[in-house]
């Protein structure tokens, strides 16, 4: 009997093993340059230094170029499953996909900053 419930075991142990590697195999991976395209609707809020809304209440924008894409995802995911309240906020990452919140995260992680072009310099 005690040589079955080690067996049960260990067979618990490889299929939930098995499921953490899949589970880790569908990370989302963020572009930087999908990112740069859809950062349009953050930056008339996060890109304008000291702003501040008075609705719902005193808010301060953080700025949130350099802040790390696993921050930016999970307050992103905060927001849409309502962990996090800012109705602004919730509204805008209830619209957003994993895939374009991974976008946002890579592009934000490195500066929040447009690639510059010669034509744009």
């Amino acid at each position: 009997m005690k040589n079955a419930v080690s067996g049960f075991i260990g067979v618990v142990a490889i299929l939930l093993g098995t499921s953490t590697v899949t589970v880790s195999a569908q990370t989302v991976k963020g572009d930087p340059k999908m990112g740069a395209q859809r950062a349009a609707m953050c930056s008339g809020c996060h890109g304008i230094s000291g702003l501040r809304n008075a609705f719902p209440e005193v808010f301060h924008f953080p700025k949130i170029g350099n802040q790390h894409p696993e921050y930016i995802v999970a307050a992103l995911q905060a927001y849409r499953s309502g962990e996090r309240s800012h109705p602004t906020m919730r509204a805008i990452a209830s619209s957003l996909t994993d895939q374009a919140m991974a976008d946002l995260a890579a592009f934000y992680g490195q500066g929040g900053l447009r690639p510059t072009t010669a034509a744009g310099k």
